[in-house]
């Protein structure tokens, strides 16, 4: 298999889009309107890859699908977006949030498994209340459609007791990592590189050599972390929000 880290942008988008599924989308025919009740930004963003016909016009549809469901308009931006919109969309005011980098890894040798770590084809109610307390933005009421768009595809969770969570999804010859987190009084000991070599030690045995995960930019101690375990910056996106 070849060993390249290499991604195509659209092919990027495209696998985030699979490994954290929104029900209710709509296809406009290239641009994928994507929304689950406000949980997260990348469920609730419109995935913008091709070219309309005419650009104002699908912009317009967007604002209406989310209006229609009481949500704010955000759209996803990599760099397979439709050239031309987030100038486009600056120009309406919208605001340019949670710049993003793209990290990929080759998984050619050996990783150490993670010392300690439980590996699930479901996620427990602990694992899902560990992760929840440290990512759950959206309040208590937000973790039901939360587990429903991480269930939505075959994963693997692994735990370290209540400490520490992190999700796994294979996806042909890639393996993406999502929902890495540790709790507050149980970070700098090391349990998230934990968590990060069992993921990664799983995706060797199941066969993949290429390992990925975004991260936002500004968490130095999170990119740190994924740096030291062979991860490099291969791309970046970012949020327009109105």
């Amino acid at each position: 298999m070849n060993g390249s880290t290499a991604v195509n942008d659209e092919i990027f988008a495209r696998l985030v889009d699979q490994a954290w599924p929104a029900v209710d989308r709509v296809d406009t025919g290239g641009w994928v309107l994507r929304a689950m009740d406000g949980v997260t930004k990348r469920a609730n963003s419109v995935l913008p890859l091709g070219e309309p016909e005419d650009l104002e016009a699908a912009i317009a549809e967007a604002e209406k699908f989310y209006a229609d469901r009481g949500l704010p308009c955000v759209f996803s931006m990599g760099g397979g977006a439709t050239p031309g919109l987030d100038e486009a969309l600056r120009a309406r005011d919208y605001q340019m949030v949670d710049p993003t980098l793209v990290m990929t890894a080759p998984l050619a040798r050996a990783v150490p498994a993670g010392e300690g770590v439980e590996l699930a084809r479901t996620p427990s109610q602990a694992w899902l209340d560990t992760w929840w307390s440290v990512d759950g933005r959206f309040g208590d009421e937000g973790l039901a459609t939360a587990a429903r768009i991480l269930t939505g595809v075959p994963a693997v969770y692994a735990s370290l007791g209540r400490q520490a969570v992190g999700r796994g999804v294979k996806q042909g010859e890639w393996f993406g990592i999502y929902s890495m987190a540790v709790v507050p009084h149980a970070r700098r000991q090391g349990n998230g590189r934990e968590i990060l070599r069992a993921l990664l030690s799983h995706a060797r045995e199941q066969g993949t050599r290429k390992a990925y995960l975004v991260v936002v930019e500004s968490n130095a101690a999170a990119r740190s972390l994924y740096e030291q375990q062979g991860f490099t910056v291969s791309g970046r996106y970012h949020y327009r929000v109105r």
